[in-house]
Order: structure tokens, then C-alpha cells, then sequence
């Protein structure tokens, strides 16, 4: 994969224009100050996360005995989930009914915008190619930029498109990611194949 391919997926993944209507709701109570403070924070904790997982999977892979395939296939299953929940979304909206007061971490940073496909995916990356862990880190950047930039213009982007357009675009990343999910599950199976063939 490409460096632009995975920020791409990155991109997807994290979701900015369906986590628009969430994180509007969720701020809205806020001062428009401290709005940008509070987006800020879940932003960059979210960044942190996704880091050490990119840096940090093969040895969290390595102390629980977890072989590459089975996060393959775990991925792709979570992602799965994901992608048609954003075409199905659930009334009370894609992680659950909100409740009110400041968020910190939950939902916003995590699973908002550092999901457990993302974090699989960065641990898959780390573990697979550990020697273009540069290329993942530009990717990840470049997709956490493009996805604050969304959310910091989320009142704007929801003011211009509508909640309809809004929730088309959602559905249509939906569709990608189930795309990319059922590719991720079919990778984990064909290697799973490969390295149970070659045991002895």
C-alpha cells in the first residue's frame, strides 16, 4: 500500500463528516470557545492513541501472543460492523445515546475519531512493513489533519450541506469501508490458509 492509499483509508475510517452531527451535538451546549478547546483536546488525544498503537502494536502484539491474521480478521469484522452502521445508522446515533456534560476521551477521541478499526489497522502496518513506519506516520498525520480540519468546520459544513447531504456521504463511506472490510477479512483468511498449509 501506498502512503496516500492508507491515509486515504485512515481518512475514511475516521469518519469526519458522519461525526459532524455527533460532534455537534455533543458541543452544543459548550461556549464556541471552549468548543474548539474541547475539540482540540479530543484531537490530539486521539492522535496520541493512534501513535502508540502505530508504534507500539507489534510489541502489544508480540506480549499477548496475537498472530497477524487474527487482527486481520478482527479488523475487518469491526469495520465491517462499522460500515453498516453508517449505512443503517441506529436512531440513537453510531456509538449510543449521548449524555450530557463535557466529553472527555468518550466518544469523541475514542471510538469518534481513534476507532478500534483504525488502531487494528495502524497495528497491522507497524507489525507488517515495520520499515516504512515513516510512510504510516505521514499517512496518519495527513489523515488526522484532514479530519481536524472537517471537525473544526463542522457548523460551517452543516450550515452548507444539510443534514441530508451530510448523512449521503455517510452512508456512501459506509459502503468503502465494508469494502475495505470484507478485502481485510479476505487477506486474514488467504494468510491464515498460507501459514497453517505451510506447518508442519
Amino acid at each position: 500500500m501506498t502512503t496516500l492509499s492508507v491515509a486515504l483509508l485512515l481518512f475514511l475510517v475516521m469518519d469526519p463528516l458522519g461525526n459532524v452531527p455527533l460532534f455537534l451535538s455533543l458541543l452544543k451546549d459548550l461556549p464556541p470557545q471552549r468548543r474548539r478547546i474541547v475539540l482540540a483536546r479530543e484531537l490530539l488525544i486521539a492522535l496520541v492513541t493512534l501513535l502508540a498503537f502505530l508504534y507500539g502494536g507489534k510489541l502489544l502484539l508480540e506480549a499477548l501472543h496475537l498472530r497477524q491474521e487474527s487482527v486481520s480478521i478482527a479488523g475487518g469484522i469491526v469495520l465491517f460492523l462499522i460500515g453498516v452502521r453508517m449505512i443503517f445508522p441506529p436512531h440513537e446515533g453510531l456509538f449510543g445515546p449521548l449524555h450530557g456534560g463535557e466529553p472527555i476521551i468518550f466518544p469523541m477521541a475514542i471510538p469518534g475519531i481513534a476507532g478500534p478499526s483504525a488502531m487494528a489497522m495502524l497495528m497491522l502496518l507497524g507489525h507488517e512493513h515495520p520499515d516504512r513506519t515513516l510512510d504510516w506516520t505521514i499517512a496518519l498525520l495527513a489523515a488526522w489533519a484532514a479530519t481536524a480540519a472537517v471537525l473544526f468546520s463542522a457548523t460551517l459544513l452543516f450550515r452548507w450541506l444539510g443534514a441530508s447531504v451530510l448523512g449521503a456521504l455517510e452512508k456512501l463511506m459506509g459502503m468503502l469501508l465494508v469494502a475495505i472490510s470484507v478485502q481485510m477479512l479476505l487477506d486474514g483468511f488467504s494468510a491464515f490458509q498460507r501459514v497453517s498449509a505451510a506447518a508442519p
